[in-house]
């Protein structure tokens, strides 16, 4: 009889259709609500995708799972509540938690790190929202919004590298990293078989986005990077395993259902009859070497509210004289599916577009000397600084966070004349290990009808070290950033025609936000996690109104 190995995993929730995701340890049909999907297999892993539709609107729908006919989930003797489906009714309410950044490695009682570790991890916020979520203590949320690092194949936990050192000698390249695609559905099995993990997966629908530590430390940051990257032997199966299981266990769940059965890869995948492992091989090759070759971009409507996941890596263009954070196939749809009607527009970009002034300006001091603005030799030490400090935000790529900005003046200020500004444009980012809102100002006299935020809340799990948390407090000062203005005006670089200030914030706690969208009117709260019980597992570090247009009737 077939098991159920990982999931199942809520990703798509709408008024009548829903999708259902799980791996299994055979091939089996699967069965949700009476619908099925056959698994398909890659490289001896069974996976599904259940479309469910003809839901009843407005409806919490409990749900089993059942392989071959046998229930497998949830079990008999869960003690937590049953899995539902909450459809959507059309509702211009919307509630979406939000965060990045997560150390997978299971939450311990009574939720401390191991005694003498120098460097701890702290309580999972996560792990902290799905506890309180169970017990009553949260409103229920319309979606969550994983935004970057869900896992990490460059600092794996002591169970992970259990399981690669008995598959391979880690004396050798990349040693106690993540190697090929079979460690990485490790990686994945870990971070989200934790119980409460999974409860909230399999509960609240969601959408996933990869950053740098989903692939390793710096992905992409430059060519250079890139280059030196392609080197090493052990590069292309790292790089081939990450895109295979990133298009498994996250991407095929960001799309819905009409836009699964369009997926080309996805088609292959369920009318191949055996292993589409070499298949799917051969597509992540081609998206790592091509960023057009696949988009992994994504949009979710939630009523009247969009949400944008930008795609701040893979997509990137990389070489001697040409630098953007996005591809020009793939920005182009981001600006289609910016200009809709909606009362509220969220960006999400893993990578945060407004910085502290001190790090823009250095970030973009930074790109100039690197393309050889003060001469070669300078670049060289660019180079070295770029990757030593992770210089590679929407500032270091200074013609991309100039097309990002004209795109948030154009929608707040409904620049084509045909449709109602949104009330509010927040561009939600993670990757940073800290936490603040910023309100921004797109000119002199500034032109936008709507408010305009950049939201950042990171990590779930895994805080800076204090001496990290030194650095950063040091960069936002007002001596930090006319210094490094100054240097980047010397090295040529054009001063942003967009101002922007912290209303909340920096802080370093592990985090969760959430944000609430009610009519015109939308705010955020960003929540630290605690130690104790579920009713204080979460305490309020930052709020702030985006918006005070009027409710929902």
């Amino acid at each position: 009889m077939a098991l159920l190995v990982l999931g199942p995993l809520l990703r798509y929730v709408g008024d009548t259709e829903a999708s259902v995701w799980i791996e299994a340890d055979a091939a089996c049909e699967v069965d949700v609500l009476g619908h099925t999907a056959r698994t398909f297999e890659v490289r001896g892993h069974h996976y599904a995708v259940v479309g469910l539709a003809g839901l009843e609107r407005g409806s919490v729908i409990e749900y089993t799972v059942k392989l071959d006919g046998a229930e497998v989930w949830p079990h008999t003797d869960e003690p937590r509540p049953r899995p539902a489906i909450h459809t959507r009714q059309g509702e211009r309410r919307a509630r979406l938690v939000f965060g990045s950044c997560r150390v997978g490695a299971p939450e311990r009682e009574p939720y401390t790190d191991p005694p003498g570790a120098e460097h701890g991890f702290g309580i999972d916020a996560l792990w902290a929202y799905s506890r309180r979520l169970q017990e009553g203590l949260e409103e229920w949320p319309d979606g969550l919004l994983l935004i970057g690092d869900q896992v990490y194949a460059d600092e794996v936990s002591p169970a992970t590298l259990d399981f690669i050192r008995a598959r391979r000698d880690t004396s050798q390249p990349p040693g106690e990293e993540i190697a090929d695609f079979e460690e990485y559905t490790q990686l994945y099995r870990e971070s989200w078989t934790e119980p409460d993990i999974r409860w909230l997966l399999a509960t609240v629908p969601s959408v996933m986005i990869f950053d740098d530590h989903d692939v390793i430390d710096d992905w992409n940051i430059s060519w250079e990077w890139l280059r030196d990257a392609r080197s090493c032997s052990w590069w292309d199966a790292r790089i081939t395993g990450a895109f295979m299981s990133y298009w498994l266990y996250q991407h095929i769940g960001n799309l819905t259902p009409p836009e699964l059965a369009e997926e080309p890869m996805y088609r292959t995948a369920v009318t191949k009859d055996g292993d589409v492992g070499p298949e799917l091989e051969a597509f992540a090759r081609r998206a790592d070497r091509e960023s057009a070759a696949s988009r992994w971009a994504s949009m979710r409507d939630f009523g009247r509210s969009r949400v944008l996941v930008v795609d701040s890596r893979a997509a990137r263009v990389l070489d001697d004289y040409h630098r953007e954070m996005v591809d020009d196939d793939e920005w182009d749809w981001i600006v289609e599916q910016s200009r809709h009607d909606v009362d509220h527009l969220l960006i999400v970009s893993t990578l945060p577009v407004f910085l502290s002034p001190g790090v823009h300006h250095l970030e973009s001091w930074n790109e100039a000397v690197c393309n050889g603005v003060w001469g070669r030799p300078a670049a060289a030490v660019g180079e070295h600084l770029r990757r030593a400090l992770d210089l590679e935000h929407w500032p270091a790529f200074h013609e991309s966070f100039v097309r990002m900005v004209d795109l948030l003046r154009d929608v707040a200020t409904g620049g084509d004349g045909a449709r109602r500004p949104p009330a509010s444009v927040s561009v939600i980012g993670g990757d940073i290990h800290n936490a603040y809102v910023a309100e921004v100002s797109l000119g002199r006299r500034d032109p936008a009808r709507s408010r305009v935020h950049q939201i950042v809340c990171s990590p779930f799990r895994n805080p800076l070290s204090p001496m990290q948390r030194r650095m950063i407090k040091l960069t936002g000062t007002r001596a930090a950033g006319a210094a490094m203005g100054a240097l980047a005006r010397a090295a040529g670089v054009r001063m942003p025609r967009v101002r922007w200030r912290f209303c909340t914030g920096p802080t370093f706690e592990n985090s969760v936000g959430i944000v609430e969208l009610d009519g015109r009117r939308a705010e955020v709260t960003i929540y630290r996690a605690e130690r104790g019980d579920p009713a204080d597992a979460l305490q309020p570090l930052h709020s702030h109104l985006l918006a005070d247009g009027p409710r929902a009737d």
